[in-house]
């Protein structure tokens, strides 16, 4: 297989967000913008990743994806035909296949990004297309007997060429020595700017072959640009993941409410209800039932017909199967065996304001209504723990827990006024 390196443009701060953050820094869904387009290039087999950034956009790009990928700094942002200047030396050094895309396209996804890459092998050049009715802000794409001819910027379209619906998608894919042949020999356009999109006519009339591949899905593409795009964006991924997951066999009641992140995985025939939240790295079985209105953090592990109910939090916990936390609960840092039932208002205390500590409980237990759980602390098999309790040491299996005052009754307090 040649190789494939992956330069990334995020060199130039988008003036359109009204943020202290650029845009390749907001958070989408729980990740930052950037850090969603590099995984999905690593997704698709690529690790070899430079990301190009500028003055406005190196350090929080560096705070975020750190040493996960190399850096390649353009002192001016003066277009995508200089960034690939830049990154030439790089490119050089590692020869074969170069991917470029645009740092600011969340949505992109892998399988669009292997189909370019697979294109790639049939011809010099391979571009990404898509066809738009509302075609403003994009390069058209020119083309002579059906064959491409250029890429021409929507700042110097002639009238006619307006009309053209066949946009340029930003995600190329080059020979390597062909590209930094042609990057140098660019000139600046009257914006002063040097556009990678030159290169595409520079190899027409070399006679080299630009193939494209048409994006199937326009969401794939579209930018974050300011406060409102950025929710708009949010709204396409949460629907994309949702029905991801009604396709591989789970109920969601209402995928509005739904707020299913990365990397969950659910197993068949489990209810996902309204306004439920499910955090990055979950894992939840079969026939589970959940929500309305639960909170599942990062981290948790639910096994086989578990049931996490209304107005129930759960963080870091491990759940075995058949265990209910029905309604009103906290549970955090826990490990909780099979069978258990968690009353109504039971809290797990695992900070004391310097350490978090872990709870365990055992199977078959019954946690009593309004049930503080001082960690660390553990409760064996068949615990039965009255309801108002605060459990502070260690309950033996079998065991019958009451950590309460004993109430007393003043008769007639109330009536000394």
């Amino acid at each position: 297989m040649e190789k494939i390196t992956a330069i990334i443009m995020a060199g130039k701060k988008d003036k359109r967000m009204k943020s202290k953050k650029t845009t390749f820094s907001q958070i989408l869904y729980g990740k930052e913008v950037i850090k969603r387009v590099v995984e999905q290039v690593k997704k698709a087999g690529i690790e070899d990743i430079a990301v190009i950034v500028g003055k406005d956009t190196k350090e929080e790009i560096n705070t975020i994806l750190q040493d996960s990928v190399s850096y390649i700094y353009q002192e001016d942002s003066l277009g995508t035909g200089d960034a690939i200047k830049r990154a030439s030396s790089f490119i050089e050094e590692k020869q074969g296949k170069v991917l470029v895309i645009n740092g600011n396209m969340p949505l992109i996804t892998h399988e669009t990004i292997e189909k370019i890459i697979e294109k790639s092998k049939q011809s010099d050049t391979t571009i990404l297309t898509a066809i738009s009715n509302t075609p403003q802000g994009y390069g058209r794409i020119i083309r002579k007997d059906n064959k491409i001819e250029k890429i021409i910027e929507e700042n110097d379209l002639n009238a006619e060429q307006r009309n053209i619906l066949e946009i340029n998608a930003g995600v190329y894919v080059f020979d390597s020595i062909e590209i930094t042949n042609m990057v140098n020999k660019l000139e600046k356009n009257e914006q002063g700017l040097y556009n990678i999109t030159d290169t595409i006519k520079m190899m027409t009339n070399q006679g080299k072959e630009v193939s494209a591949v048409l994006l199937e899905d326009n969401t794939e593409i579209l930018p974050v640009t300011d406060k409102i795009q950025l929710e708009l964006l949010t709204k396409i991924l949460r629907i994309r993941i949702n029905t991801m997951h009604m396709n591989n066999g789970v109920t969601i009641e209402d995928i509005n409410t739904a707020y299913i992140y990365d990397d969950v995985k659910i197993g068949i025939d489990t209810i996902i209800r309204s306004n439920t939240t499910i955090k990055n790295n979950v894992d939840i079985g079969e026939e589970c039932d959940i929500g309305p209105n639960a909170y599942i953090r990062e981290g948790c592990k639910l096994a086989n017909k578990v049931k996490v109910g209304s107005f129930v939090e759960i963080k870091k916990a491990q759940i075995d199967e058949g265990t209910k936390v029905p309604h009103l609960s906290y549970m955090g840092d826990c490990v909780i065996g099979e069978k258990s039932n968690i009353g109504c208002g039971t809290i797990t205390c695992n900070y004391d304001g310097f350490n978090k500590s872990k709870t365990i409980i055992g199977k078959n237990a019954f946690i009593g209504s309004n049930t503080n759980l001082v960690a660390p602390v553990t409760l064996g098999d068949n615990v039965f723990v009255a309801a108002g309790s605060t459990i502070t040491d260690d309950v033996p299996s079998y065991s019958l827990a009451i950590a309460r005052q004993r109430q007393t009754n003043k008769e007639g307090w109330n009536n000394k006024k």
